[in-house]
């Protein structure tokens, strides 16, 4: 499988729009799922966004297992509807490599995103699972960490390998 390389800030691919995917998937779509789904891994994210390999699309890759759920794809997802209730958590990015800082997120939403085989799927999420779709689906939108982040809450920790980001 190809690799791809991360794009980092301050590239522009980060904040250009990004185009909806079309159904059936063509054969380079299912590829780079494929290979997105790998490299999530490869780069110990939890989420990944088709922008940060230089790909501007609306897809991105959930790597939830901690919860024992494989890295699946989120194809033109959206938020259809937020919490008011808001949660603070420390937040990396794998475009902003080795630097963390505290994000105020909507505690619950509800996600609307289609599957690789064309079904829509409509999820109520909550918690670290709500802040990880909200962070992809921001990298989607050509927001970045650096627009939300607590700025007084920045650092860089001493060991950046320990810690796994998006």
């Amino acid at each position: 499988m190809p690799r791809f390389k991360l794009v980092t800030s301050p590239n522009e691919i980060l904040r250009n729009k990004n185009a909806e995917i079309k159904f059936p998937l063509s054969s380079d779509i299912k590829k780079l799922i494929d290979q997105m789904k790998y490299d999530v891994k490869r780069f110990n994210g939890i989420g990944l966004a088709a922008p940060q390999i230089g790909k501007n699309l609306k897809l991105a890759i959930i790597n939830l297992e901690h919860y024992n759920i494989p890295a699946f794809p989120i194809i033109n997802p959206k938020i259809t509807s937020k919490s008011f209730r808001k949660e603070t958590m420390e937040e990396g990015c794998l475009s902003i490599p080795g630097k963390f800082g505290v994000v105020k997120r909507p505690k619950k939403i509800t996600v609307k995103f289609y599957r690789e085989d064309g079904k829509k799927v409509k999820l109520k999420v909550d918690g670290l699972t709500a802040k990880v779709f909200q962070h992809e689906i921001d990298h989607l939108n050509g927001i970045i960490i650096l627009d939300k982040w607590d700025k007084k809450t920045v650092y860089t920790p001493k060991n950046t390998d320990a810690k796994k980001t998006e």
